[in-house]
């Protein structure tokens, strides 16, 4: 679930290639993770929404701001202790990393590596990438909106925010636990802001 999460995050890095000044090859960008939020949510037998967080994730953004179909979007999830859902809930943790959802022993980690995006107008658009989580892949797609694009006026370093959403079915990757009594469907939102990596 958190590949998800991340997906879309990166969609809109790439969306940004479209309206930001144009470069001779791509320019690779970083997660600021001090602002950055992946998160997904499902209905919890019809009683409440539950919603958890990813926090351990790391990847290669090189968006080419000239020709964004040139761009290289790769993230890795670790699923172990790679999650936050409040405090107190070390049985749910529990739960999530057993054979019934993640099987965290079997697969540590889940991938994403974006296969295309779509936008008209430099500003939303969507973006496609294969998800691989619990050794299955599985193509997903991510509504991306470009919140802006600029020097960050504390540090001065380019940075592009972005907001991803999307829905995943989560029995396409196996993880169909408890369905449908607890929704199949997950939402999947991101929130990220991506830091221009300085030239050596």
């Amino acid at each position: 679930m958190r590949s998800f999460l991340s997906v879309a995050a990166i969609g809109a890095a790439i969306l940004t290639a479209t309206s930001a000044p144009a470069f001779a090859e791509p320019v690779a960008y970083t997660f600021d993770k001090t602002h950055t939020s992946i998160t997904a949510s499902w209905s919890h037998l019809g009683y409440s929404t539950q919603t958890i967080q990813f926090t351990d994730y790391d990847g290669t953004l090189l968006l080419d701001l000239e020709d964004p179909s040139a761009s290289t979007v790769e993230v890795e999830f670790s699923l172990e202790n790679g999650f936050w859902v409040g405090p107190g809930q070390d049985q749910f943790v529990a739960h999530l990393n057993s054979a019934e959802i993640f099987n965290i022993e079997a697969f540590p980690t889940a991938t994403f590596v974006a296969t295309g995006f779509e936008t008209e107008d430099g500003t939303t658009g969507t973006m496609t990438g294969d998800l691989t989580l619990l050794d299955k892949t599985v193509p997903v797609t991510l509504d991306v909106t470009l919140n802006q694009a600029a020097p960050n006026p504390m540090s001065g370093t380019p940075t592009a925010g972005f907001t991803a959403t999307g829905t995943i079915t989560r029995s396409d990757f196996g993880l169909g636990y408890a369905a449908p009594y607890v929704s199949d469907e997950v939402a999947v939102v991101i929130n990220t802001e991506l830091q221009q990596v300085a030239a050596e």
